[in-house]
């Protein structure tokens, strides 16, 4: 559903490409995840696809449809997206906030559509933040606040989910639910496009991995293709080895301590 098809970016027209040639698909009913180092280019191509950067060469398809000609409003009902970062210039009520993901969806004069109070109610549940929903976004936890954009997301619908670091600033146990969260909304038809530094919980439950090194793609495939070794060592320049996950015997990545 979502195609990046030869792209490259770069921040200026003089300078170096950021991004050099990536190509992947992010296809429904699976949740597809882009790995790397620091600056390997997860988040640009994130902003590529809400058109923040300009691509230098490629493009990007939603459903075989430039975004590039796609209205924004139109994208935004065919497709959520969970910045890496988000600051709010006002506080507001966290139902509110939720809220503003219905924005797509309303009517005449920016009237409420036929549903949205149960979509914002169902999209609180599903990411955990009822009990949240009368506070203030400027009383939230770093956690509480990734979770309630991630509800917010939700309750803008469409067929596609892209998630830029959604884990930040949440403990183990909101981690594994937003994972979860993920491949729930994948078996049920949604394309998840995932960018996470988690490679043990990206093992776990993406279909998919991509994984960037200097703005291009080193390996592709499932799990098991890309957590090798001798390939994660050399890409994120430290000692490691990769093991079976005791739970469900997904690859898994034990990093060692560097000799001195």
């Amino acid at each position: 559903m979502i195609a990046y098809e030869d792209v490259t970016i770069a921040y200026a027209a003089s300078a170096s490409p950021v991004v050099t040639g990536v190509s992947l698909r992010a296809e429904r009913g699976a949740v597809t995840a882009i790995v790397g180092p620091n600056g390997s280019g997860k988040s640009t191509l994130v902003r590529a696809l809400l058109g923040r950067v300009p691509l230098v060469s490629g493009r990007i398809t939603i459903d075989g449809t430039d975004v590039a000609e796609i209205p924004r409003r139109d994208l935004a009902r065919l497709c959520a997206v969970v910045t890496q970062r988000e600051d709010t210039t006002f506080a507001r009520n966290v139902a509110e906030y939720i809220a503003l993901g219905r924005y797509p969806h309303t009517g005449a004069w920016g009237s409420a559509a036929a549903g949205d109070s149960g979509a914002v109610s169902a999209a609180a549940r599903r990411a955990g933040v009822e009990s949240l929903l009368g506070r203030v976004t400027d009383e939230l936890s770093g956690g509480e606040w990734q979770r309630v954009r991630v509800a917010r997301a939700l309750a803008q619908g469409g067929d596609a989910l892209v998630l830029d670091e959604p884990t930040s600033f949440l403990d183990v146990g909101h981690e594994m639910q937003i994972f979860q969260l993920a491949s729930s909304l994948a078996e049920s038809g949604t394309a998840v496009l995932l960018v996470s530094h988690q490679l043990n919980l990206v093992a776990r439950f993406a279909t998919s991995m991509i994984l960037l090194h200097h703005g291009a793609v080193v390996a592709t495939g499932a799990p098991d293709a890309v957590m090798r070794g001798e390939l994660l060592e050399r890409v994120y320049d430290w000692p490691l080895v990769v093991t079976r996950d005791p739970a469900v015997n997904a690859p898994m990545l034990v990093p060692l301590r560097r000799s001195t």
